[in-house]
């Protein structure tokens, strides 16, 4: 199969998309099947590959991790003409969206995308609600040529199917099981980061308002204190809330910056629980990444994170801002450590059955099925 990929974020970026895109391109490398990928140039080092092609980009105002590309069409156009894909999936709404969009229908190339990111509740983080009904219309018309459009939760096609979208198909994230696991060495955390206390309760994730920081400080300032001095947090990442969280932080928090590979799986392996506010989530990466490592998680019910936390399974699912309910929750668990390891145990098993090559597998028949809509229909 011949795919071309057109995104508004890729590696070396770090969110949910560019991760998953890169695993998504190193498993078609694996398997033999040819791709492209256009994306913006990003701020920080990359290497050539001749198959990605890169355009000028600038900073988003309110999300600078992400880059408004300014794409070659002329470029992109003939790159298309050699490559003659089969499919085309569009992974973000942005202008290198807008740019796959154009020549899909142009060159009439089959199309499908991908819906990652609650833009909507992102937007009363940033307090610019007012956008909602402009955003929601030009939503639809993005979405509508799309003969399937993947999501990564029940719970978003549910709250997708009411905004009016059609098409909607299941593609959840997976997660690396053999970088993930329960196999690190605690002691090698304590010691990196001076810990003395019983307890590590982590946080990981972007440091922006959207990630409800606000409600996770409440969380960790309002500990009881019996139990607030027994326990030490790790909060994993860098963002542009880091200043301001690092201020009105608790004493007993350490920043540890941005973390990949051994060094974050190493931390989530060492926690005795991740605790994460989130509400914003489509999926919730870090969150699998916590259950692969076989570390409990106490989450929002909201959004992907209730698909994949089980509640008083593998973990444990409050009411997104209800800070009592975390703590009682961080309670409960940190005084029963039976529950907690049990808890454990099934984080890793139900994290087992996500492979990334049983998604991208399933990916692969979906491509076909679309692919195939013409034929059906004349067909019929």
């Amino acid at each position: 199969m011949r795919i071309a990929i057109f995104t508004d974020t890729y590696v070396p970026d770090v969110n949910g998309v560019a991760i998953t895109l890169k695993h998504f391109t190193d498993y078609l490398e694996e398997k033999g099947h040819e791709y492209i990928v256009f994306a913006p140039k990003s701020s920080k080092e990359t290497r050539f590959s001749s198959q990605v092609h890169r355009f000028k980009s600038l900073p988003l105002f309110f999300y600078p991790e992400c880059r408004l590309a300014l794409p070659n069409m002329l470029r992109v156009k003939q790159a298309l003409q050699e490559f003659q894909p089969d499919i085309i999936h569009i992974a973000t709404e942005f202008n290198v969206g807008l740019c796959g969009l154009h020549y899909a229908k142009k060159m009439n190339i089959p199309l499908v995308g991908s819906y990652h990111t609650n833009f909507d509740k992102y937007l009363q983080y940033y307090d610019i609600q007012f956008l909602s009904k402009i955003l929601w219309r030009y939503m639809r018309w993005f979405h509508k040529p799309f003969r399937k459009i993947f999501v990564p939760s029940y719970d978003t096609i549910e709250s997708l199917r009411k905004k009016g979208f059609t098409n909607l198909h299941i593609w959840p994230g997976g997660v690396d099981c053999e970088l993930y696991t329960p196999n690190y060495s605690q002691e090698k955390i304590r010691e990196k980061y001076n810990i003395k206390e019983k307890y590590i309760l982590s946080f990981v994730s972007r440091l922006a308002p959207e990630k409800d920081i606000d409600t996770l400080l409440k969380i960790a300032n309002q500990l009881p204190y019996d139990l607030k001095g027994d326990v030490r947090w790790l909060v994993v990442g860098d963002g542009p809330s880091k200043e301001e969280m690092m201020a009105q932080a608790p004493s007993n928090m350490t920043f540890t910056g941005f973390l990949s590979g051994k060094d974050l799986a190493a931390v989530y392996s060492a926690s005795d629980l991740f605790v994460f506010p989130s509400a914003t989530e489509t999926f919730g990466n870090v969150v699998i990444e916590s259950l692969a490592s076989g570390t409990p998680v106490i989450g929002a019910k909201s959004g992907g994170v209730k698909n994949l936390v089980k509640h008083n399974v593998n973990g444990m699912l409050c009411e997104p801002k209800n800070v009592e309910s975390f703590i009682s929750a961080i309670q409960k668990l940190l005084h029963d450590e039976g529950l907690r390891q049990s808890m454990s145990k099934e984080a890793r098993e139900f994290a087992l059955t996500q492979t990334w090559e049983a998604i991208f597998d399933r990916l692969l028949l979906d491509y076909e099925d679309a692919i195939n809509v013409d034929k059906y229909q004349l067909l019929a």
